[in-house]
């Protein structure tokens, strides 16, 4: 059926684009470029005269250029997400004019996230799955740009504690190993613990587009699950300096710099700096495991009574991490339109308190590291030949990790200890990784008049970790002498059809080949007795993507993919501590299909936004995470499970009224099942979970927000808005929930969290201050099993900005 479906598409593709075009004869030309209100390029507007078949597109730059003969016209300007502008226009035969438009754009706001097209009409006219979240709204919020992204349909963030904790992106129901990071549509992969999304302030991104499922080729990569584009500011202006500083519950400090300038001449330079600092020492409820030491020195373990819950501080969770982003480079030249060279600069320090369950305790172990990542970009249009555009990136990241086990104590949820026999909380160990990891990045665009697009794009990247013990002793879960190597090169080509505003229609072919290197361990457990093996795995995948506007205001996009996702470097070689890799994983094979249809009407002050969107994935040799002992030690694993089957589906409603109030909420429903019929190695005895529903995965989640805003409140320019926004989650089991009853089973439970938000914007930005109240009510959230996350917090912010 999903191979009908993608030859249908390419019939389809190839019996339009094969129309005969009879020849026309211009004499006139109109050009010009189109900008927001907010001042902001609107790049793939369309541009056409009324009654005729005149037409054309804005480029990258906003800038259209319309061929045409002599007459009297109505020039009409649109975009997705904008106020459609009609101007009149007159032309002499042979005349060129210039007539720039401003457009105004529409919007649709969810919350404080505004889904709008200001400067990202291409990803919402385009026929992927996606949906771009204007970053500019929440800059005045403690909000990280993990935070920006719960609010997008489909999307659920995995947080195991409070800041700095690991966290995993969900995009309907696929984790973050199945969902790729870019940073201006550069991989993030390598780039160290302080650039997780949880951890960058959601200051340093314009916008955030977010590609669910079937992923363009343009990025180059093997997600099944989608990609997430995080889009900062290349708008050219004046200098410029936005600034902020917060504080807030469990003796939190976070700030935040950004200040740069482009010259005239085209010269540019531009420096980002953040930290994040916080104890996260919070209120948990948790049993305890008393002991009692003796007069002679020997302890004493009374049973342990799991019925009694003790609310208790916890005291071994300080994190902090700062980060130096420096760039500088050209822009508007001939032979480069843009050529950026940048330096990042990061450091964390991150004290583990617990393993990955709760009752596991530590007092003193810690993990920390720094990273360097120097990178290059290179970007020309019309490169030798008019409409052929060039991209080059390349990226190096360095960086080191040191696992830190030494004590010889052990501790319970009160702080207090007893001294041990042996070293180590959970394994004896102080180890060094040092990571290094680069990839380039070649993208071409070749435009064929108007409608027609071709683009090639080929990512290589190259990984390799090395580890040595400071102190003679090896981790139970890897082998520090051998070292780890991956190599992966991906390539892709696809065509593109915009005959019309009102359709378009996508093909394309990718090509993926991996190399691995590492230890696998020879025992049926997986854990010790290692040796070093390679593998080489190769793919290839295709797609297609087409979207039509009914009407106006309706739209419908329907995506395929043949998608193949290799494994990451952390299911491969593990993390060097809690986590055990596999070198010998195979890459996952998926086929995924989206439908989505989106509304958006505007009737006087009032606007409607909802949308509905259905995901299908059929994945062979799925990688799952489990959990195990080895040793009194709990720890995660990788391993692939034969075959798995989501079903889902998404929905949003948005409604606003004029410039002062807005409600909207999303809800998704996501079912991912075991489809692998048969017991490993056999043929005829059938699985006990076959058709069960996957463990430890949230499968049912929604949102609701609203916002009050008064303008123009005591100055003109001044603005105060009053927020709120609310998250709940079904409960979900730890393993399968065909096994045991539901009161023994291991729950993830249900939870319902409540925000509360203010903030004062002055002289139209100039100068913000804002408040927040995070789960007011005092809630037990658990993103995880057992791993308690943070009851009532207050934070508070002072931002300013300066520049356009």
């Amino acid at each position: 059926m999903i191979n009908k479906c993608f030859l249908f598409f390419l019939v389809f593709l190839f019996s339009v684009s094969a129309y005969s075009q009879h020849e026309r004869h211009y004499t006139s030309m109109i050009s010009g470029r189109v900008i927001s209100t907010e001042k902001e390029i609107v790049d793939f507007a369309t541009v056409y005269l009324k009654g005729t078949n005149y037409g054309s597109y804005t480029d990258e730059k906003g800038i259209y250029h319309l061929k045409t003969v002599e007459g009297e016209y109505i020039l009409v300007v649109s975009a997705v997400g904008y106020q459609t502008v009609e101007k009149k226009v007159k032309l002499a035969k042979g005349e060129r004019i210039k007539v720039n438009v401003t457009i105004a754009p529409k919007v649709k706001e969810l919350g404080e996230v505004v889904v709008t097209t200001s400067g990202v009409g291409r990803v919402n006219k385009s026929a992927f799955n996606a949906v771009a979240v204007d970053a500019k709204k929440l800059h005045n919020s403690t909000q990280t740009l993990a935070g920006a992204l719960t609010k997008v349909p489909g999307v659920k963030l995995r947080e195991s504690g409070g800041v700095g904790s690991d966290m995993q992106l969900y995009i309907d129901g696929f984790s973050g190993r199945h969902v790729k990071i870019f940073i201006d549509g550069i991989p993030q992969e390598g780039a160290g613990a302080a650039f997780d999304l949880n951890n960058v302030p959601i200051n340093y991104a314009d916008r955030i587009e977010v590609y669910k499922g079937v992923v363009p080729v343009g990025f180059g990569t093997d997600a099944i699950g989608g990609v997430v584009n995080i889009v900062t500011n290349k708008q050219p202006g004046k200098w410029f300096l936005d600034a902020s500083y917060s504080y807030g519950s469990f003796n939190t400090h976070k700030s935040y710099v950004r200040f740069g300038q482009i010259f005239k001449n085209g010269f540019m330079y531009e420096v980002n700096a953040f930290q994040n600092f916080s104890d996260n020492d919070y209120y948990v409820d948790t049993y305890v495991r008393d002991f009692e030491i003796r007069e002679d020195g020997s302890v004493r373990f009374p049973p342990l009574d799991k019925s009694k819950i003790y609310h208790l501080k916890r005291f071994n969770d300080q994190y902090h991490n700062e980060a130096v982003i420096g760039k500088i480079g050209v822009v508007g030249k001939k032979w480069a339109d843009r050529l950026a060279l940048s330096f990042n600069y990061s450091y964390f320090y991150k004290e583990i308190q617990t393993g990955v369950y709760q009752d596991v305790v530590f007092g003193e172990k810690f993990r920390k590291g720094h990273s360097l990542a120097p990178s290059l970009e290179y970007y020309k249009k019309n490169l030798f030949v008019k409409n052929l555009d060039l991209l080059l990136t390349a990226n190096y990241n360095h960086n080191l990790t040191n696992n830190v086990d030494t004590a010889s104590r052990a501790y319970n949820w009160r702080g207090e200890f007893y001294e041990r026999g042996s070293r180590g909380e959970q394994s004896y160990q102080n180890s060094e990784s040092k990571n290094k990891n680069w990839n380039g990045t070649l993208r071409m665009n070749y435009h064929i008049g108007e409608a027609h697009t071709f683009t090639f794009s080929h990512v290589v990247s190259d990984f390799e970790r090395t580890s040595r013990s400071i102190i003679g002793a090896s981790s139970k879960f890897t082998d520090f002498s051998i070292p780890k190597i991956t190599r992966k090169n991906v390539s892709g080509l696809s065509y593109r059809l915009m005959p019309s505003d009102k359709w378009n229609i996508s093909a394309f072919a990718k090509h993926y080949r991996q190399y691995n290197k590492g230890p696998v361990s020879q025992n049926t457990d997986g854990i010790g007795n290692y040796i070093n093996l390679s593998n080489t795995v190769s793919a290839f995948g295709y797609g297609a993507a087409g979207t039509y506007f009914l009407w106006k205001d309706f739209q419908v996009k329907l995506s395929y993919e043949k998608a193949f996702r290799l494994p990451t470097t952390d299911e491969l070689f593990g993390d060097e501590d809690l986590e055990a890799g596999k070198v010998n994983l195979k890459p996952e094979k998926s086929d995924n299909l989206n439908l989505s249809f989106s509304y958006n009407y505007q009737f006087g002050k009032h606007g409607v936004y909802a949308e509905a969107g259905l995901i299908y994935r059929d994945t062979k040799d799925y990688i799952k995470r489990g959990l195990d002992v080895l040793g009194g030690t709990s720890y995660g694993y990788y391993e692939n499970h034969g075959h798995v089957r989501t079903k889902g589906y998404n929905l949003s409603l948005l409604y606003s009224f004029s410039h002062w109030f807005d409600v909207g909420g999303t809800f998704n429903c996501i079912d991912t099942r075991d489809y692998e019929k048969y017991l490993a190695g056999t043929s005829l005895q059938e699985s006990m979970h076959y058709k069960v529903r996957m463990p430890n995965l949230p499968y049912r989640y929604a949102n609701i927000n609203a916002n009050f805003h008064w303008n123009d409140l005591f100055i003109k320019g001044n603005v105060l808005t009053i927020g709120y926004d609310s998250y709940w989650q079904h409960d979900f089991p730890l393993y399968w929930e065909n096994i045991g009853d539901k009161d023994s089973k291991n729950m993830v439970p249900e939870q319902f969290s409540h925000n509360l938000s203010l903030s004062y914007t002055m002289k139209n930005g100039r100068y913000n201050v804002s408040f927040e109240c995070q789960n007011f009510t005092d809630a037990q959230l658990f993103d995880n099993f057992s791993l308690q996350k943070a009851g009532r917090a207050f934070y508070g912010k002072f931002r300013v900005f300066f520049g356009r």
